[in-house]
């Protein structure tokens, strides 16, 4: 693997830039961005030098989609019959199952990757990137034929995330955008739909002043952008209305209880799953 090239070198793209550096590879990193954000990824040192994406394309042992999802799969269909031979394509997608069916038609299931690190955090940008954004993070990697996992370029791509402190997880992609939509796609719209509801009842500086440590957790990814969110809402439709509708009968059951039933069964089975979530890992 002597040159890999980012497409999209902001927080994701960059920190695995930096990652790769840590874990002692050598080789070229190129990236494939705005004029500007190649400026600052080269004087922070994040990538060696910026690329055209058809250079980038041509001089590639790995291509990293880091880019939005409807960017992701722009370039996939771009990408067909450009890439080196022997190359393989991975990605950061938060959703797998669209991106996996359009890269297996454009690109064959035996070069292409797909990848999801549960990582990042609220600063944007190549500026925020860091080495161990994914440090005791899941990656997940996901594949329609699990072949793709003896590619040689696969297989390094492997041995650098478990270097920089990745803990890489294989998931089938529909099984992927199921616990997703749960441990990721909900909360974002729990804590969205909390902050829409109060601001219709509440001035900032009322709810300000009686607002507690819980109120800020609870609100804190409402501040997240619809551009962020928007490619993940329109790619995991039925999931996601899955997993709301589960949330919203939990809620339903606990109003239906107020005043008249006991709803500490409700609570003490909820504090026993947060626990076992909240546990170190060994």
């Amino acid at each position: 693997m002597k040159t890999v090239a980012i497409y999209g070198v902001g927080l994701i793209g960059g920190s695995f830039a930096l990652a790769l550096r840590r874990s002692g590879y050598t080789g070229q990193i190129l990236g494939v961005s705005s004029s500007g954000t190649i400026a600052e990824a080269v004087r922070l040192g994040v990538v060696d030098r910026g690329a055209e994406a058809d250079e980038a394309a041509y001089l590639a042992d790995l291509i990293y989609l880091a880019q939005p999802i409807r960017e992701i799969l722009k370039t996939i269909e771009w990408l067909s019959g450009r890439l080196k031979p022997g190359a393989l394509v991975t990605d950061v997608g938060s959703t797998k199952v669209e991106i996996m069916d359009v890269a297996t038609r454009v690109l064959g299931a035996n070069s292409f990757l797909g990848g999801h690190p549960m990582a990042g955090k609220e600063l944007r940008g190549v500026g925020a990137a860091e080495a161990g954004l994914f440090e005791g993070r899941t990656y997940f990697l996901c594949v329609r034929d699990q072949a793709v996992l003896d590619h040689p370029v696969a297989e390094q791509l492997v041995d650098h995330l478990e270097n920089f402190g990745a803990r890489p997880v294989l998931l089938e992609p529909a099984e992927h955008d199921r616990l997703v939509s749960l441990t990721s796609h909900l909360p974002q719209m729990a804590s969205t739909a909390l902050a829409s509801c109060l601001s219709k009842v509440l001035e900032p500086n009322s709810a300000r002043n009686g607002a507690g440590p819980g109120f800020g957790d609870m609100t804190r990814l409402a501040q997240s952008s619809y551009e962020l969110w928007a490619d993940i809402l329109f790619t995991n439709v039925n999931s996601i209305d899955r997993a709301l509708a589960l949330y919203i009968a939990e809620l339903q059951e606990i109003r239906a209880a107020l005043g008249h039933t006991d709803v500490g069964a409700t609570f003490e089975r909820a504090a026993n799953f947060s626990g076992l979530v909240r546990k170190p890992r060994p």
